[in-house]
């Protein structure tokens, strides 16, 4: 058995610098597919890059390598259902005002095709079905290179003031 090794690297968005707490969600959104803020680490990590973001509506490009495989060399469900998650929150994301947050609530995942290596890069489209102050709704789906629909998902997100959160220790 032959062994592999990944390196991630990330941005932990440290040295972002103030102000991005008084961004819109949709500008915060805007200057991440301009690659003037970074992907989340979680992005980095999973292969996923938002390649566009519009009111209530983001795109999410995945390219997973042999990391991202389950046991019988398929593209594992755990990186779809990130991909799917990423996606729809990122679009949630896009409806909130600066200052505001957004967690996963929950997320019904529907797998429709395996997903194997030839048939990436996979793109996941996502919209907001009912924005809301405290709770919103997203759906979307992910299409492979061959543009056929490999799974579909609905979403759940809890929508708070950043000033809320726990602040992070460095």
């Amino acid at each position: 058995m032959a062994e592999h090794e990944t390196v991630v690297r990330w941005d932990d968005g440290s040295d972002v610098g103030p102000g991005t707490d008084e961004l819109s969600g949709l500008d915060y959104m805007r200057k991440v597919v301009a690659g003037e803020l970074p992907e989340s680490p979680m992005s980095s990590h999973a292969a996923l890059h938002v390649v566009s973001a519009g009111p209530g509506e983001v795109s999410v490009r995945c390219s997973p390598d042999e990391s991202h495989f389950n046991r019988i060399g398929s593209v594992h469900g755990g990186l779809m259902c990130t991909l799917l998650d990423s996606a729809l929150g990122g679009a949630v994301h896009t409806t909130v005002p600066a200052g505001t947050g957004f967690t996963s609530i929950d997320i019904n995942v529907s797998y429709l095709r395996a997903v194997f290596p030839e048939n990436a890069p996979l793109l996941c489209n996502a919209r907001v079905t009912k924005p809301g102050r405290r709770v919103a709704f997203a759906e979307g789906e992910v299409v492979d290179a061959r543009g056929k629909t490999v799974a579909t998902a609905t979403s759940t997100f809890l929508v708070f003031a950043l000033e809320d959160r726990p602040r992070r220790r460095g």
